[in-house]
C-alpha cells in the first residue's frame, strides 16, 4: 500500500463501537468497525475521524472518545477540538500524530443541512473519503454526501461494506427461507418493505403496533385507538399477498398493558380482548413462549413432516435469517420483561447455527445488555436506513461513493479471459466509457478491424443488448462490460494484454435536478487511471498501419457546453501535465471545439442532437504533439 502513504483519509466511523466498556471487548465484537481505521493507519495515511455520538446513552466528549479509541486501537488518537482542519494541517501536532478526532457532528446544524461550506471545511486537506457508518447512509448529510464533492476518491469502509452485503444478501440472494420478527408501528409508511419481506420470508412475526393492523385486516377485534388511520387497505394487501405465497403471519396472543390512569398498574390481556383504559406496552408470556417454541423447534424437528406453521418451510436452522426490526417500545417495569426475554431468545439462536441480524436502537441495546458476546457487526442501530433499503429506495450515502470497497488500487478485480473475448487481444484498444446502446462501438468495430473495442456501461440491460448484437453482426473485435467505470476502469484495462490507445467519454448525463451535483459525472480517480494507462508516445504502435495512433488520445464530447468544459478542465487538472488539447487550426472552430466527429461514426445521441440542428462540443486531448491529420482518411475508408 505504498501508494497510499502521505495521503489523508477522512473517515466517518460508526459510533456503535462506543457501546462497550472495555476496548478489548469491542475489538473482538466489532472487528471491522476498528479494522478500517487500523488498515488506513498501517498503510501510512494520516487518518481524520469524525462521527456523531450524541445518540448514545452515555455522556461522551471528544477527549473521552479519543481516549477510548486510543485504547481500542493501541495507537494515539488526538482530539482536534474543532471541525475545520485548515489550522491543524499547519501545526507541529499534525506532523507528530497520525490519527485525529474531530468534534461530534451533533453540535453542528450545518451537518443535517448538507451545507456546502461546512462540507468543504470537513474535507479540507483530505484526499480520500471513507464512509464506515451504514446507519446514516439514507440521509443526505454534509459528512456522508457533501464531502464527496471535495475528495477525489470516495469509498466504503469494511464495516459499512459488511452490513451492506448482509442486506444485499437478504434482498438479492436465493437462500433458504427467512423469518422476520418485526416491531414498531406506522404500517402505512412501511408497506413496501413489508411486501418485500413477504417475498423473501416464510414467516412474518409481528411484535409491535403493526400487529394490531394485521389483526384488524384479518377481521379480529382491535380497540379503535390502536387502529392506524388510513392503513387498512395496505394491511389487507399485505395479508392477501402473504396468504397467496403461503407466508405465515404471526401476531402476539397476549400483551402486557398499562393502566392509563395508574401508570404503575400492569395486567395481561389477550390480544383480542384489551379493555378500554389499558395501553399495550409489551408482548405477554404466551406470545414469548410461542415465538421461542417456533424458532427453537425448527432445529429439533428439521426433518419432521408433522411440523406445521413456519417449521414446515425450514430444512435447517443455520439458513434462517432472523431480522428483528425495532422492537415495540417497552415501558420499564418489574413485571414486563418481553424485551429482555426476546433478546435472550435471539442471543441463544445466535449461539447456535442461526444467522441473526438485529436492527433498531432498542433491539441492539437489549442484545448488548443480554450478552457481551453478540457481535456488534450484526447490528444496525438506525432502523430507518433498513426500512428505506427494504422499500427499494436509493440510499444517498451509498450512491455518493465511487465504489463500495476499501482496497484502493485493486477494487473490483475483474478476472477476464481476454482470449475468449477477442480473437487477437494484442491489438490496440479503444475504450468508450458510458457506451450506452453501443451504436458507436459497433459501428467502429465494423469499420476498423485492426483495433479492439471495449464499452463500459452501468446499465446492465443495455450491455446485454449490445452483447446479443455482436454475433448477429458477425464482428469479433468488440466487447461490453456492465460496470461503473469510475471504480473498475483501472482494474479492467490494466489486465488487457495489448495497449490502450484511446479513451472516449461521449455525452454523459448531467443531473439537472440537483445543481450541486450537475457536473459531477467525472471523477479524479478515473482521469488518473485513463492518463496512466494510455501508452506513452505511441511507440508501441509503429508497426500498426494506423497513423491515428501515433499519438494517444482522449476524445470528449457533449451537447451541453458546460459539460464539455468541465470534462476538459478535469483532464487537464488531474492529467499530471501529460495531456494537451489537440487544436489543429483546420479542425477546430473559433471557440476551440472540433468542427466534426473525426471518427466518421456517430453515437445515437450525437446523431439525435445533429438532426435537431443543435451543436456538439467536441475536443481531443493528446499525450503527444502528434495530430490527427491522417485519421479522417483512415476512418473514411
Amino acid at each position: 500500500m505504498k501508494e497510499n502513504q502521505n495521503q489523508t483519509p477522512y473517515l466517518m466511523f460508526d459510533s456503535t463501537i462506543l457501546l462497550g466498556d472495555e476496548a478489548e471487548q469491542i475489538a473482538r465484537s466489532a472487528p471491522n468497525a476498528l479494522l478500517t481505521i487500523k488498515y488506513l493507519h498501517e498503510a501510512g495515511a494520516k487518518v481524520i475521524l469524525v462521527s456523531d455520538w450524541s445518540l448514545k446513552n452515555k455522556s461522551f466528549t471528544s477527549e473521552s472518545v479519543a481516549d477510548f479509541l486510543s485504547s481500542a486501537l493501541n495507537n494515539e488518537v488526538v482530539p482536534v477540538g474543532c471541525i475545520s482542519l485548515e489550522k491543524l494541517l499547519k501545526t507541529e501536532c499534525f506532523e507528530k500524530a497520525n490519527i485525529f478526532l474531530l468534534d461530534s457532528l451533533s453540535e453542528f446544524k450545518e451537518e443535517v443541512a448538507n451545507c456546502l461550506e461546512f462540507s468543504e471545511a470537513l474535507s479540507f486537506g483530505v484526499d480520500i473519503f471513507v464512509n464506515d457508518t451504514f446507519s446514516q447512509s439514507h440521509k443526505i448529510l454534509a459528512s456522508t454526501v457533501g464531502v464527496t464533492r471535495f475528495c477525489y476518491a470516495c469509498l466504503a469502509g469494511f464495516h459499512f461494506e459488511e452490513i451492506l452485503n448482509q442486506l444485499r444478501n437478504l434482498k438479492e440472494a436465493e437462500r433458504e427461507p427467512y423469518v422476520a420478527i418485526i416491531g414498531g408501528g406506522n404500517l402505512l409508511d412501511k408497506a413496501a418493505a413489508l411486501h418485500f419481506l413477504a417475498c423473501r420470508c416464510k414467516g412474518l412475526v409481528f411484535v409491535g403496533m403493526m400487529a394490531f393492523q394485521i389483526m384488524h385486516a384479518l377481521g379480529l377485534s382491535v380497540p379503535s385507538n390502536l387502529v392506524e388511520r388510513g392503513a387498512l387497505k395496505q394491511a389487507l394487501d399485505i395479508v392477501q399477498f402473504a396468504q397467496s405465497r403461503n407466508v405465515n403471519l404471526i401476531y402476539p396472543q397476549d400483551f402486557w398493558c398499562k393502566n392509563d390512569r395508574f401508570s404503575s398498574q400492569f395486567e395481561i390481556f389477550p390480544s383480542h380482548g384489551i379493555m378500554d383504559g389499558w395501553e399495550p406496552v409489551d408482548i405477554g408470556p404466551v406470545s414469548l413462549d410461542e415465538i421461542k417454541s417456533l424458532l427453537t423447534k425448527c432445529k429439533i424437528n428439521v426433518r419432521s413432516t408433522e411440523v406445521v406453521l413456519l417449521l414446515l418451510y425450514y430444512r435447517n436452522l443455520f439458513a434462517a435469517f432472523v431480522l428483528s426490526i425495532h422492537l415495540m417500545k417497552i415501558y420499564k417495569s418489574s413485571c414486563t420483561s418481553g424485551e429482555s426475554k426476546l433478546a435472550q431468545i435471539l442471543n441463544q439462536l445466535s449461539q447456535s447455527d442461526c444467522d441473526v441480524t438485529v436492527v433498531g436502537n432498542m433491539a441492539c441495546e437489549a442484545l448488548i445488555n443480554e450478552s457481551s458476546s453478540f457481535s456488534v457487526s450484526n447490528m444496525v442501530y438506525n432502523a430507518s436506513v433498513v426500512w428505506e433499503f427494504l422499500k427499494g429506495r436509493k440510499l444517498s450515502g451509498v450512491i455518493a461513493l465511487d465504489r463500495v470497497c476499501l482496497i484502493f488500487m485493486s477494487a473490483y478485480p475483474f478476472d477476464i479471459d481476454w482470449n475468449a473475448v477477442y480473437v487477437d487481444p494484442s491489438k490496440p484498444l479503444l475504450v468508450d466509457i458510458g457506451s450506452g446502446n453501443g451504436l458507436f462501438l459497433l459501428g467502429m468495430a465494423r469499420r476498423r478491424k485492426d483495433l479492439n473495442y471495449l464499452g463500459l456501461e452501468m446499465n446492465k440491460k443495455l450491455v446485454r443488448h449490445c452483447l446479443d448484437s455482436i454475433p448477429r453482426l458477425g464482428i469479433q473485435n468488440v466487447y461490453f462490460i456492465a460496470t461503473n467505470a469510475t471504480s473498475a476502469f483501472r482494474s479492467i484495462v490494466s489486465s488487457y494484454p495489448g495497449k490502450l490507445t484511446l479513451a472516449s467519454i461521449q455525452c454523459p448525463n448531467p443531473d439537472f435536478n440537483n445543481p450541486e451535483y450537475r457536473w459531477r459525472m467525472l471523477q479524479r480517480s478515473l482521469v488518473e487511471a485513463i492518463v496512466e494507462l494510455l501508452t506513452p508516445n505511441g511507440k508501441d504502435f509503429s508497426s500498426v498501419h494506423c497513423s491515428l495512433y501515433k499519438s494517444l488520445q482522449v476524445f470528449l464530447q457533449s451537447d451541453v457546453e458546460a459539460v464539455s468544459l468541465r470534462m476538459k478542465e478535469e483532464f487537464l487538472k488531474y492529467g499530471k501535465g501529460k495531456l494537451i488539447v489537440d487544436e489543429e487550426s483546420n479542425a477546430v472552430n473559433s471557440q476551440g471545439w472540433l468542427k466534426e466527429n473525426l471518427f466518421g461514426v456517430r453515437s445515437d445521441w450525437e446523431q439525435h442532437v445533429l438532426d435537431r440542428g443543435a451543436p456538439m462540443y467536441r475536443l481531443m486531448l493528446s499525450k503527444s504533439t502528434s495530430t490527427w491529420c491522417q485519421f479522417s482518411k483512415e476512418a473514411s475508408k
